[in-house]
């Protein structure tokens, strides 16, 4: 096949694509393609960078697939792809433990508090009673969206000895999971109800855009800490900086922003007041969206895109 890579991705993709005998054309800038298309190209790859709507698929008429490096198909038409046969394929498996292990890392760093109490010591200050912690053993945590990333988390916390309720409204209530026995399907009553910590863990569609909305903070009957490392657009900012001023939410966990541009690259709206207030807070911890970007993610959805296209028939 010829596979026209708009982006870059772990050498190992092309690398192996190429030893496989498909002729990979790289085209970074996309310009050229993006413009006047190719009828004899079978497969594209991207990340988030690229959009590729109706328009850029029927400039392809030979197109086979579109494989994301990555977890979100956001940037990619599925619906239409789909129905002219293309099958579109990413690589969530890839990043699942990345995801995972930060949102515990970051959740330990506010609980404990890390991040100020770092501070304090390299300037010479030695608080301890102040940085007094709290432990995950014994909390509720509601995990919303059961997929790779929410099973992946679930899968760690157990050894935690946290009660973990996951809410999908896409998993039946016998779905097993070996690794995590004490993982419970539960509504959203549930965790709104029982949740002490509420990890975010959806895709950004139409119906799950700023679905953390002041209604949904409002629902708690807790005051939680909440995180999210799925997309910036799934939080209502403003609302989750509400509920932070009111006490409502105690910390926040953020590894995404509702103010990233659409390639992840860049963050806009730094005079923006809400933003500015996440900035300041002694009770977030904001990251630049690099929860699945550690370097054995990398290699590992190359890995499993290179298995997928190499499945195609």
């Amino acid at each position: 096949m010829n596979i026209l890579f708009l982006d870059t991705a772990h050498p190992f993709l092309i690398d192996s694509l190429r030893k496989d005998g498909h002729n990979c054309i790289e085209d970074y800038a996309g310009a050229a393609y993006l413009k006047r298309g190719n009828e004899e190209i079978h497969g594209i790859v991207i990340r988030s960078r690229v959009r590729i709507g109706k328009e850029t698929i029927d400039l392809f008429s030979s197109l086979k697939f579109i494989a994301r490096v990555g977890a979100g198909m956001e940037n990619i038409d599925v619906i239409y792809a789909e129905s002219k046969g293309i099958r579109c394929l990413h690589a969530p498996e890839g990043n699942r433990t990345a995801v995972a292990e930060h949102v515990i890392g970051m959740l330990l760093m506010l609980i404990n508090n890390l991040k100020k109490a770092d501070r304090e010591v390299r300037e010479g200050k030695w608080i301890r009673e102040g940085n007094r912690g709290w432990e995950l053993e014994g909390k509720t945590i509601g995990i919303i969206g059961g997929g790779n990333m929410g099973s992946a988390l679930a899968e760690r916390l157990v050894s935690f000895n946290c009660r973990i309720l996951v809410h999908d409204k896409y998993l039946k209530p016998d779905t097993g999971n070996d690794n995590a026995p004490s993982l419970q399907l539960c509504s959203l009553q549930e965790i709104f109800h029982h949740a002490d910590i509420v990890s975010l863990h959806l895709p950004l569609t139409e119906e799950t855009q700023y679905y953390a909305d002041d209604r949904f903070f409002d629902s708690f009957r807790k005051k939680i800490i909440f995180i999210n490392t799925a997309r910036g657009k799934n939080l209502l900012t403003s609302a989750l900086v509400r509920a932070l001023r009111s006490g409502k939410v105690s910390g926040a966990c953020l590894d995404v922003l509702e103010y990233e541009s659409g390639s992840f690259e860049n963050l806009s709206g730094l005079q923006n007041d809400d933003l500015r207030f996440l900035m300041s807070s002694e009770n977030t911890i904001l990251t630049p969206h690099i929860a699945g970007w550690t370097i054995e993610s990398n290699l590992k959805m190359a890995e499993i895109l290179f298995r997928k296209i190499s499945a195609l028939k």
